[in-house]
């Protein structure tokens, strides 16, 4: 039975990011993202890229022809639009904005930059996204506007930046459900 996959901000061919996320160059990187994903992924399964498939490069769409599956990339800020036709020859569909069903109608947005909270009230019941790399969106939980805010995490928001899921995909329906059962 094949699954669905999410991962955001692949950053392929981009030094800068490689070298902040620990590696020593980008081909190191680059390797270890199509590695991980590989380990989980197989021919049959879809997996959503969320963005930021490069920066702002075709010239590293070839690495998306190492990963398995069919791929399905929500277009990210770094995710030129003069860029579509080229990496259209690399995956299977390139979409603006996604909303993912599962459980009985229970469903999320997929999209590249965290949507606003309005949507999350009657639209939906979450937002799996990415940009925010290794930052999380907060909610202030104080019901009393003289004390000072109380921040926790916003659990309706799940950010699947590759550093936050170890460059790896994850499930879909894992994700979605984590944000239904809060």
């Amino acid at each position: 039975m094949s699954k669905v996959w999410v991962i955001a901000d692949t950053h392929f061919g981009h030094k800068n990011m490689a070298i902040k996320r620990g590696f020593k160059d980008e081909f190191e990187h680059d390797e270890h993202i199509i590695d991980k994903w590989n380990s989980v992924v197989h021919k049959r399964d879809t997996v959503y890229i969320l963005g930021d498939v490069t920066m702002e490069s075709k010239k590293w769409f070839f690495r998306l022809d190492s990963l398995v599956g069919r791929k399905i990339v929500v277009l990210g800020n770094h995710d030129m639009r003069n860029h579509i036709e080229e990496m259209l020859k690399y995956v299977d569909q390139v979409v603006g904005m996604v909303k993912y069903s599962v459980n009985g109608g229970k469903s999320a947005f997929l999209t590249h930059c965290p949507i606003h909270t309005s949507e999350l009230e009657f639209r939906v019941s979450g937002n799996v996204h990415g940009h925010i790399h290794e930052n999380i969106i907060m909610k202030d939980v104080q019901n009393d506007p003289s004390e000072p805010a109380l921040l926790v995490p916003d659990e309706r928001y799940v950010c699947v930046s590759a550093e936050q899921v170890n460059y790896t995909p994850v499930s879909l329906a894992d994700v979605i459900e984590k944000i239904i059962d809060k």
